[in-house]
């Protein structure tokens, strides 16, 4: 369980003397002969926004833990909380053995170079993943923005370390290469910065962080580089109403040059995870199992133990592709999205694991990407009597799609839940194109006759769909 909230203030209690330090960060008032913002800063309102469409369409996306961290790349992107805050006897020994006694964080900043970053070759990787979505870690937890913030002085990329605006040239890199759409997470809190601090020591009753540091950025950010997914993170326990929440996300969908396509997530303040926003995330590797109402997405690791770069990851601990494949189907059948992560190294690298990943998904979408984007969640997700099949549709077409991820080995396989007519029902495996036999079972089902194919005959590796034309 988390500890409950901090007391503070509601949004019609802000103290006097920070009003006039929050109003130039918000939107100008409406004239009297424009038309009224469509969106109110309350939760209701902003619920009310529908996802734009082309969120649901896509299923895939990548997510990108870049920063400070990737330096010391030992444990978890986490590294400085859990060697200088709680101290953790692994953290702290790998300090020991490997750094001079009075090294500090901050140190590392230098040594987070990007020497080899080539935003080219990044969105070259993530075009041939099949992915329709990125989200880069503009800030994470340690405070460090990968572009040069101007509420971050020394503490960036274009005054520290690679001396580069890193969010601008992925963002051209994507826009220019790919059919990616480009998006940015953001850590509303930072770990050790000291105004957050004296803000959580009075139980986030003023609001001295969010009005000088993490509202300006968030602002900078939309504006200078567009990100069509803006992913909240990192709330620290603090009320939705110490960062103004709904202030931004209401000028977000109101003013911003994003407003028509920006998606955003749940993560705004504590309390809102699976309750408000745009699109759920409840939790991080969240995949229920099961149909939800309402739009979601699974963030989850290839390294199955950290979001960034571990040097001391063995091969075991990375997500075979087979497990990778098994979690987009299982999440696009229940109406989610998968957002797969990797994390490259402190010269901009990617490594040549995650590299496959990406490139195996990629291959595999091009088969059977037709049963996974722009499908829709079936009557059923899954069959109830064969395992690991699971099923997707497209309603217009009159399409089920099922993905099974094994090959049976008598060639037959049993779906439980489809309804098929006689001269009416067609089935056909992705890649394939012949149409299949198959034969209607009482009370209800299908057996399905596969065609008989060589291991090189095989239209894909690692699980495979049929699309079944007029079943009910």
């Amino acid at each position: 369980m988390r500890p409950p909230a901090a007391p503070g203030l509601g949004p019609a209690l802000l103290p006097p003397l920070l009003l006039p330090l929050l109003l130039p960060l918000l939107p100008p008032p409406p004239a009297a002969a424009r038309r009224a913002p469509r969106y109110d800063p309350t939760w209701p309102s902003l619920d009310a926004r529908p996802l734009p469409a082309w969120f649901d369409r896509a299923k895939v996306g990548i997510f990108v833990h870049w920063g400070v961290f990737s330096v010391p790349s030992f444990g978890s992107e986490w590294f400085w909380w859990y060697w200088q805050k709680e101290k953790i006897p692994t953290y702290v020994k790998f300090m020991k053995n490997n750094y001079p006694p009075n090294f500090k964080y901050e140190d590392f900043g230098p040594l987070f170079t990007a020497k080899f970053f080539n935003a080219n070759h990044w969105a070259d990787i993530f075009q041939a993943s099949g992915a329709k979505y990125i989200v880069l870690t503009s800030k994470h937890h340690e405070g460090f923005t990968l572009w040069g913030s101007k509420y971050s002085w020394n503490w960036n990329a274009v005054d520290e370390g690679p001396k580069r605006d890193l969010v601008k040239e992925l963002e051209v890199a994507i826009r220019n290469r790919t059919d990616l759409r480009f998006g940015l997470y953001y850590s509303l809190f930072e770990w050790f910065h000291p105004l957050f601090l004296e803000d959580k020591s009075r139980s986030f009753q003023q609001q001295q962080f969010p009005v000088s540091k993490m509202l300006p950025e968030l602002y900078e950010l939309v504006n200078k580089y567009r990100p069509e997914i803006l992913w909240s993170d990192g709330d620290a326990d603090a009320p939705d109403y110490y960062w103004n929440s709904t202030g931004f996300l209401a000028w977000l969908y109101n003013k911003s040059p994003v407003r028509d396509t920006v998606v955003t997530n749940d993560r705004w303040g504590y309390g809102t995870i699976c309750k408000h926003g745009g699109y759920y995330t409840c939790s991080d590797r969240y995949n229920p199992g099961h149909l939800l109402p309402h739009k979601w997405e699974n963030c989850m690791t290839i390294d199955k133990f950290s979001w960034g770069y571990r040097r001391d990851a063995g091969i075991d601990d990375y997500l075979t592709i087979k497990e990778l494949v098994k979690q987009l189907v299982e999440t696009v059948s229940c109406g989610g999205n998968l957002l797969m992560n990797i994390g490259p190294t402190h010269d901009g690298t990617i490594s040549v694991i995650f590299e496959e990943r990406l490139r195996q998904m990629g291959t595999w979408l091009k088969v059977n990407g037709e049963a996974i984007y722009e499908t829709h969640p079936w009557r059923s997700q899954s069959d109830d009597i064969t395992p690991n099949v699971w099923y997707t549709s497209k309603r217009k077409q009159k399409l089920v799609y099922a993905i099974f991820l094994e090959w049976p080995t008598s060639r037959s396989l049993f779906l439980s839940q489809p309804i098929a007519t006689l001269g009416v029902t067609q089935i056909k495996l992705l890649g394939h194109g012949q149409p299949l036999n198959w034969t209607s079972l009482k009370p209800n089902g299908l057996l399905i006759e596969l065609p008989h194919l060589t291991l090189h005959q095989m239209p894909s590796k690692w699980g495979w769909a049929l699309a079944l034309t007029n079943v009910i």
